[in-house]
């Protein structure tokens, strides 16, 4: 069979993909020549976007009048998006549904959306086009990367969160992930609906966070640990001081007494370095009544759980643990990470006495997301860690589309902490947490 030939359009041969590149490189660079930087810096925003399109639109129509309306228009918008915004990412950021962004070298593009990995279409022409745009998106939020500091984390507009590596240690071209997070935060009734968890489990939550109780969240990469720290922290009253600590800012509180601190690198000559340890010395001093610390990394666990035992009780963190238990192994882990000479048994106390309840979020075959674990913490024991799930998710099968399904069920175990929600005037039914399969 012969190949198809061109599709006309109004009369006219629509260009090939390698043309179309062509030009809009051709308009950009003179877009570029034309532009006077001076009188660019009096314009804001949607006015400075306005003027620069009526010149693009110009170099169009002067570069080549034979475009149709299509054509036309979207040559427009990439040339825009090259000029102000991410290039070819801005397709992939305002499109629906895609949670994470994944490049691996300018010619392969991929997407999680709806659970699944998948290609995509977009590509960036080289190396150095890809480096051009990921430059500009760090340089907006204060970092940098280069061969001097070739790694990155930083933080989207949107509060969507980036992770760049480039050569030498990425042999392929320089490699991005972006963690989508919408511009407006999934709800507790956007969970609700998603079944991540039931109604019944969100009324112990809210009277633990309403109680002051000390939570971890744990969980994998990409098991939802940061949307669950943003929905369960709507609970926290609003006449409270909170101080959130992260690497790159991704927390979306809603309360209106917030400070927002974030770690820094070190410069080009090695100084000026801030770490989490520091911060969070830092707002011990600053009046906290809550500090959320976005994830605990490394040596600042220790002054978390110091924090956490006086006086700073309702704090929030999350941590990377398949399951409770391998959850406090890793606070161990990381509280001897700072050098501390503490012997295991003293952490372990301060663990126990700290952190009133885990609550492990996963991400199941096929990509749901589940709180599969609601676990109390209790005491210690001799040298071990006395844990208790009270609520707790059951995998039944996968499905015909490959997606896990389940129940959520309560294990019949009253927590021990329910004074504690008594004492701050929270009622809970008797029956909550009676031995029984809970419907979503």
């Amino acid at each position: 069979m012969a190949a198809p030939s061109p599709v006309a359009r109004g009369g006219r041969v629509e260009s090939s993909a390698d043309d179309f590149e062509n030009l809009k490189r051709l308009i950009h660079g003179k877009l570029v020549d034309k532009l006077d930087l001076t009188r660019l810096g009096e314009l804001q925003g949607d006015t400075l976007r306005r003027e620069i399109r009526l010149v693009v639109e110009h170099l169009c129509d002067t570069e080549n009048p034979l475009l149709n309306r299509s054509e036309r228009e979207r040559l427009i918008e990439e040339v825009l998006d090259e000029t102000f915004g991410f290039g070819p990412l801005e397709i992939l950021m305002k499109e629906e549904g895609v949670a994470d962004i994944m490049i691996n070298g300018p010619k392969h593009v991929f997407i999680e959306k709806n659970g699944r990995i998948q290609r995509s279409e977009v590509t960036f022409r080289d190396n150095e086009h890809l480096m051009q745009i990921l430059d500009r998106i760090v340089s907006k939020v204060g970092r940098r990367v280069d061969e001097t500091s070739p790694m990155v984390d930083a933080r989207l507009p949107d509060g969507s969160r980036l992770n760049a590596i480039i050569p030498p240690l990425a042999l392929d071209g320089p490699s991005i992930t972006i963690r989508r997070f919408g511009a407006r935060p999934l709800s507790l009734e956007d969970l609700l609906n998603f079944g991540a968890f039931t109604p019944e489990m969100v009324m112990l939550l809210e009277g633990a966070i309403k109680a002051r109780l000390n939570i971890i969240i744990s969980g994998g990469t990409g098991s939802g640990k940061t949307t669950l720290l943003n929905t369960l922290s709507s609970f926290i009253p609003n006449d409270q001081r909170m101080i959130t600590i992260e690497d790159a800012a991704e927390l979306q509180l809603q309360q209106e007494h917030v400070l927002r601190l974030e770690t820094r690198p070190a410069n080009i000559e090695g100084k000026g370095r801030v770490t989490a340890t520091d911060l969070v010395k830092n707002a011990l001093r600053m009046r906290p009544d809550r500090i959320i610390i976005g994830e605990c990394r490394g040596p600042e666990t220790l002054d978390m759980l110091q924090a956490m035992n006086t006086g700073h009780e309702g704090s929030m963190t999350t941590v990377h643990a398949n399951n409770p238990r391998d959850a406090v192994s890793r606070i161990e882990t990381m509280v001897t990470m700072g050098g501390t000479e503490l012997p295991l048994k003293a952490i372990r106390h301060q663990l126990a006495s700290a952190v009133d309840l885990i609550i492990q979020a996963s991400r199941l075959q096929g990509g749901p997301r589940k709180v599969t674990y609601v676990t109390e913490v209790l005491n210690m024991e001799q040298d071990t860690i006395i844990m208790q799930d009270v609520f707790k998710f059951a995998q039944d099968g996968i499905d015909e589309d490959g997606r896990a399904f389940g129940h959520f069920e309560a294990t019949g175990v009253r927590p021990a902490f329910m004074h504690r929600l008594e004492a701050a005037g929270i009622r809970l039914p008797g029956n909550l947490f009676a031995a029984r399969p809970l419907g979503i």
